[in-house]
């Protein structure tokens, strides 16, 4: 009997010495990292995004690890109709374009812009080699919607390239998904596309076509492509969830702006695309186009984004800030200081201005 309690409670002193080692280190990693580690629900957190480059960030959060070092217990769904799962209680936490939002809000559903996540840029048109001018494409087929008025992307690009944006003027198709127009375009059928990133890059990787024009600021000013939305019915049930969700949003940026190679690597498995493809779309996004990938909400850019689309008939005007964003929920976080980060981290490792081979041979050099 006595020797049954002394092992007993050599087991117990076992168990104790245990949970004390693994708390230290916890508490370690966390002091390193900055990141506020507490309990949490115990609830699973829905997470959707497109598969677009855009929304890097859902996919490296989970497959790096960031969801659960945060004890963050999450269903990431890619390619995921966001706005309509939002609307239907499905989601919680989307990576949305911000029209989707503002219409969103507009009707209704309950969601908030809880981050930013991407300014602008990263947006292309792509055409095929034999396009030598614009106006080539004027009478082609064109994977630009069967509405391009009504893209506030296109209409960009058109007055940009001084073509005419009505829709009459091309063979205007609407395609499922970006990838679908790549298929066509790689084998013909279209003369060019719209799409974000991996396919103006894989029509470079594979020689299929070019990136005539790229999405930039609005009129001289960055405004806000896509954002991280919360379900607001969500936050008010699980407000520590949504802080960290938010916090997971921005230590998948710093995983994607620190680690190039790795990145490049999940980015690969998660959109089918060779790595190669991978890592020229993580240096645009981080380097060639600036730091255009950011968790900061700066409400000029919102602002201007709103304003921009409300005159030019994209969005309901009715719509104000004030019911878009919610910034509490990153403020609260413990989130770094997005602008201290870049000029501390990453300036001085991958400057702007840095050519792609440059970039590639530093980041293979590090090993990140």
């Amino acid at each position: 009997m006595i020797k049954k309690i002394k092992n007993i409670s050599l087991f117990s002193i076992m168990i104790l010495l245990v949970a004390t080692f693994i708390s230290g280190c916890s508490n370690k990693d966390s002091k390193e990292k900055n990141i506020t580690i507490s309990k949490t629900d115990n609830y699973k957190i829905k997470v959707g995004y497109y598969n677009c480059d855009h929304m890097v960030s859902a996919p490296i959060a989970d497959a790096a690890g960031i969801y659960k070092e945060l004890g963050i217990d999450a269903e990431v769904i890619g390619n995921a109709k966001v706005p309509q799962a939002m609307l239907a209680g499905q989601m919680d936490v989307g990576y949305i374009g911000i029209d989707n939002v503002i219409k969103s809000v507009d009707n209704k559903v309950p969601m908030i812009i809880g981050a930013d996540n991407h300014i602008g840029g990263s947006y292309y048109l792509v055409v095929s080699n034999d396009i030598k001018d614009p106006k080539d494409l004027i009478g082609q087929p064109l994977g630009i919607g069967s509405n391009p008025e009504k893209s506030s992307g296109w209409v960009e690009f058109a007055r940009e390239l001084g073509i005419p944006v009505e829709g009459k003027n091309y063979e205007a198709i609407d395609f499922a998904s970006d990838k679908d127009a790549y298929l066509a375009f790689k084998t013909g059928k279209i003369k060019g596309f719209i799409a974000c990133d991996p396919w103006g890059s894989m029509a470079e990787y594979e020689k299929t076509g070019k990136i005539l024009i790229t999405s930039s600021k609005l009129e001289g000013q960055w405004g806000d492509c896509c954002v991280l939305s919360i379900n607001k019915d969500f936050a008010e049930k699980h407000p520590e969830l949504a802080k960290k969700v938010a916090l997971a949003h921005t230590k998948a940026m710093e995983f994607v702006y620190l680690n190039p190679l790795k990145t490049a690597k999940i980015f690969a498995k998660t959109y089918m695309v060779p790595e190669e493809v991978g890592l020229l779309t993580v240096y645009k996004k981080t380097v060639k186009e600036g730091r255009t990938l950011s968790w900061k909400i700066v409400p000029e850019q919102i602002k201007h984004e709103l304003s921009w689309k409300q005159e030019n008939g994209y969005v309901p005007n009715t719509v104000t800030y004030e019911e878009l964003v919610d910034s509490k929920f990153i403020d609260e976080s413990g989130a770094d200081d997005f602008d201290k980060f870049i000029k501390e981290k990453v300036d001085p490792v991958f400057p702007v201005g840095m050519s792609y081979d440059e970039w590639k041979t530093k980041a293979k050099k590090l090993g990140k």
